[in-house]
């Protein structure tokens, strides 16, 4: 709170057996000139539904290459902080309205759709999403807290047509899937992908078990939001390998861990510019590192930009793994393990090692009812489906879960944190 400047916190009372009123009050005690607006649940009004009326006509929004729009300050938003502590990006209306029409376009919404919507508001994916069903006079299905076992049941009792929201999610739709005697998504024709990296074997599971198109992936960022995104018209190769086309407006530089520019095809780290990138961070000085000296944002994704615009993301800078001098895509390991049948979810991180300088270590959930496999099964599966074998992870662990946040990435920092130790 102090670091964005907020003069009015708003929360609620109690929730999920948290008193966010008095967390809000104990913070305002250490804020001077900070008001808490605390808003009970049971004293809010009735709803006053209205319609949005005909389809929207015209263009959904024009975007010229790298155009940037000056508009006022509008959203504070938030990065994860999976990998660094949490950055605030600044944002207007339109460089979040982007993401809306992005989204309407690719996906063809209509008011004939009924969204349902996974992230939270306080992501930038969740106002996009705002926006979407604003503009197209979709219905949202609003999930205040996404629990399979009770989310899962609204949404198949809402009929939903496009569902999201990430890898994480899809998986509880598959398991849920496995576990009843009837379609639950007999009328969802896309499942919306992102906020996390996607094994291109799941959108086929997807496909073939739940129905639809199979998954439509888009790329982006806190600080810059659907870079990229998946049409309805796209075959399954570029489904399953793909994140989409880059959106209208969206200008991509790739450049080289060595600092070399580089063409299409070719992989680097994606660097962009467009209408959706954010105004700077909330505390300048990371604006240096965050921007390059063209005004390019350095996304720290490494990835590979093709010659009809499709972005294939391959990992992040942070998360290779350097092992013997030899880079190591924790990705491309993963997308690997993640089609062995006794894994159902996977992160490979890179630990400390003496001789190597870092190793891979695979950490694994198994799938249900299947044995542990050993790690010189998990080496002769790696070996023989052609991975070579310095990038064969070197450890393995099992855990019931993989640490996420609310938008379903991978808590890395504290895999690493946590096997650093043994």
């Amino acid at each position: 709170m102090r670091e964005s400047g907020a003069k009015v916190l708003v929360v609620t009372g109690e929730w999920r057996g948290f008193d966010y009123a008095a967390m809000a009050n104990s913070i305002a005690i250490e804020t001077p000139g900070l008001k808490v607006v605390v808003v009970e649940r049971s004293n809010l009004p009735e709803g006053d539904p209205k319609s949005l009326g005909a389809e929207p006509t015209g263009a959904l929004g024009t975007f010229s290459p790298g155009m940037q729009i000056e508009a006022p300050l509008r959203w504070l938003f938030y990065t994860s902080g999976t990998t660094a502590d949490p950055k605030g990006a600044r944002h207007t209306d339109m460089t979040v309205a982007h993401s809306g029409y992005a989204m309407v376009d690719a996906f063809q919404l209509t008011s004939a759709d009924r969204n349902a919507l996974i992230f939270p508001f306080t992501h930038i994916g969740g106002a996009g999403w705002l926006f979407a069903g604003l503009i197209a006079g979709t219905p949202q299905v609003i999930v205040e807290a996404f629990l399979p076992a009770t989310t899962i049941p609204v949404l198949e009792r809402e009929r939903v047509t496009v569902a999201g929201a990430g890898t994480f999610f899809h998986l509880a739709y598959l398991e849920a899937q496995q576990h009843a005697d009837h379609p639950l998504f007999p009328e969802t024709r896309l499942f919306v992908g992102g906020g996390a990296a996607k094994p291109p074997q799941l959108h086929y599971d997807v496909k073939e078990q739940l129905g639809g198109v199979g998954i439509l992936s888009g790329y982006g960022l806190t600080e810059c939001p659907i870079l990229s995104m998946a049409r309805t018209t796209d075959t399954d190769e570029q489904l399953s390998k793909t994140e989409g086309p880059l959106t209208a407006g969206v200008v991509v530089k790739v450049v080289t861990i060595e600092g070399e520019v580089v063409g299409r095809g070719v992989e680097g780290e994606i660097r962009v510019k467009g209408p959706q990138m954010c105004l700077g961070y909330t505390e300048p000085a990371l604006n240096a590192t965050g921007f390059d000296d063209e005004g390019y944002f350095r996304t720290g994704d490494l990835g590979i930009v093709d010659a009809d615009g499709y972005v294939t993301i391959t990992g992040r800078l942070k998360d290779v793994i350097i092992r013997k001098g030899e880079n190591i895509s924790a990705k491309e390991v993963e997308d690997l393990l993640f089609t062995h049948p006794a894994v159902a979810d996977v992160a490979v991180i890179g630990l400390p090692d003496l001789a190597s300088g870092e190793r891979a270590c695979a950490v694994i959930v198994l799938a249900e009812n299947a044995a542990a496999p050993e790690l010189t099964e998990l080496f002769t599966f790696c070996k023989d489906a052609g991975l070579m074998i310095q990038k064969i992870p070197e450890q393995l662990e099992i855990l019931p879960a993989l640490p996420r946040n609310p938008t379903g990435k991978v808590l890395k920092h504290e895999l690493r944190k946590k096997y650093s130790e043994v």
